[in-house]
């Protein structure tokens, strides 16, 4: 039997700086509503070991199926911890630095806050601002990082997990329906969308809109649009680097360039100049 075209989006690199190639590919469109995406990734002989994550709006559980992992929080002063399997990331208002070994192997799911709620089973506060074991979550947990551990190709891991998560999320209890209708609103804005006119149009108290995103979102949803604000703005400099620096914060509806760069502060640990010089060709993310 010949080998079938990969279904999934590649990206590779091989360079002084290391190897590594990444598998990229959009979950069953029944799925759509909870994940964002799926990705594979490889390396090896990676001379730099840091790198920054950067704040994003989607809960990430990571399959490691390679060398351990070490994370830890800039806003805190303990050791980082060691992560051996895989680990879940809730939402958090800040960015966290990864430490590798020089070589890593595993696949991430990027899940929308309503769909890891769902699969996840857990009121998503329990996880936000901090990474957590994902075996922690039980036998059939662990189960799963063996399956995937055992495949080769990144198109049948996809296809597990997209058989798994549709499973867990077919018998999982439907959430308040207003969080899911809030989240694609804010996504389609980038953000933009006063807080206060989503509790209007949903016809409910702010306090209540917060609190049912802190349920099955782990932030409130200004935190999270500020997040989205911060992601557009990141995309649009990874689409050219000559935007200026005011240009960009107005376009992605910051007051100003003070406002922008302190999101980036915040959200990246650094000026959009200096993440730009730190940022690695080909997916790579950001060197810290």
């Amino acid at each position: 039997m010949g080998h079938h075209p990969p279904r999934s989006r590649r990206l590779s690199h091989h360079s002084d700086l290391g190897r590594w190639e990444f598998a990229f590919r959009e979950p069953d469109p029944r799925l759509r509503p909870y994940v964002q995406s799926y990705a594979g990734f490889d390396e090896s002989g990676i001379r730099f070991h840091r790198r920054r994550e950067l704040a994003i709006a989607h809960v990430a559980v990571i399959f490691n199926t390679g060398p351990a992992f070490r994370i830890s929080d800039p806003r805190e002063s303990r050791a980082p911890e060691t992560y051996a399997h895989g680990f879940i990331g809730g939402l958090y208002d800040s960015y966290v630095v990864t430490e590798g070994s020089g070589a890593s192997r595993g696949v991430q799911v990027y899940f929308t806050p309503v769909g890891a709620h769902l699969f996840l089973g857990l009121p998503l506060h329990q996880i936000a601002q901090q990474v957590i074991h994902y075996g922690d979550l039980g036998p059939e947990a662990r189960r799963l990082e063996q399956r995937l551990g055992g495949l080769e190709d990144w198109d049948d891991c996809f296809d597990l997990l997209d058989a798994v998560i549709a499973a867990r999320i077919a018998d999982a209890r439907p959430p308040w329906a207003g969080v899911a209708w809030a989240w694609d609103r804010l996504c389609a804005s980038h953000g933009a969308v006063d807080i206060g006119s989503l509790s209007a149009e949903l016809g409910c108290s702010r306090k209540h809109l917060i609190a049912q995103f802190r349920e099955q979102a782990g932030l409130p949803p200004k935190s999270i649009a500020r997040i989205l604000r911060f992601q557009h703005a990141v995309g649009l400099l990874q689409s050219t680097d000559a935007m200026p620096w005011a240009e960009l914060a107005a376009e992605c509806g910051y007051y100003d360039q003070s406002h922008l760069i302190r999101d980036f502060n915040q959200f990246a640990g650094s000026p959009p100049s200096d993440f730009l010089r730190r940022r690695l060709p080909e997916g790579g993310g950001m060197r810290d």
